[in-house]
């Protein structure tokens, strides 16, 4: 007995062929941190960053200087120069916050002190004649008239090397020179490279020569 044919039917699916012409959607930018700096933040880290960038370039040429000097320049020059536009009215601040502090610096080093009796430090200049006290001495405080108390060829020299000091220190903030040298900044750059070191170097050998004794303002007490 034969058996019956069978014809069974396959059927088949073709399977999907890519789409080579299909750009894949780019991803959806991440969501705005709200903690993020503003541009004022990022203007006073900027600030920071190159106040932090001077001090360690000539932070060995701060011991030449009366305490306090340097910190007042810095706090003092981000409020002249503003927002960075170098107008006249700034640069004439820049160049009074300057003098004022290189006078101070030139001037302290003329100042000395002393521990009277009573346990009280009293401050005063130096003259050719002794030490002339700024406040007078109550009854039983004697102004001592020890020869250190005189003035000197050294206390000259002392001026002199804590104004440049603060100078070289001071034109290595690029927010000076930018506004006293604006056609200048890159060779400005260049020369506060080394001129800050070769300052330190003279300084440190003068001050070996000439040892400073004195306490006056803005030094340690006596």
């Amino acid at each position: 007995m034969e058996q019956p044919d069978e014809y069974g039917v396959r059927v088949y699916t073709p399977s999907p062929q890519p789409n080579f012409a299909r750009v894949p959607t780019p991803p959806p930018p991440p969501p705005l941190d709200p903690s993020a700096p503003s541009g004022a933040a990022r203007r006073r880290r900027a600030m920071a960053n190159g106040f932090q960038k001077t001090l360690s370039k000539t932070s060995m040429l701060v011991n030449f200087l009366p305490s306090g000097t340097l910190l007042t320049f810095e706090m003092v020059l981000p409020s002249v120069y503003g927002k960075g536009e170098c107008t006249g009215v700034t640069t004439l601040m820049i160049n009074v916050l300057l003098m004022i502090c290189t006078m101070s610096c030139f001037f302290f080093h003329f100042t000395d002190s002393f521990r009277g009796a009573d346990g009280k430090i009293y401050y005063g200049f130096a003259t050719p004649w002794g030490l002339k006290v700024f406040k007078t001495a109550p009854q039983g405080v004697e102004v001592p008239k020890d020869e250190r108390f005189k003035l000197g060829f050294s206390d000259f020299v002392h001026a002199m090397m804590s104004s440049m000091v603060f100078l070289a220190i001071a034109f290595s903030d690029h927010r000076v020179t930018n506004c006293l040298f604006p056609r200048h900044t890159e060779e400005m750059d260049e020369v506060m490279q080394s001129f800050p070191l070769m300052v330190g170097i003279v300084c440190s050998g003068l001050f070996l020569v000439f040892p400073n004794t004195r306490y006056g303002i803005g030094c340690l007490s006596a």
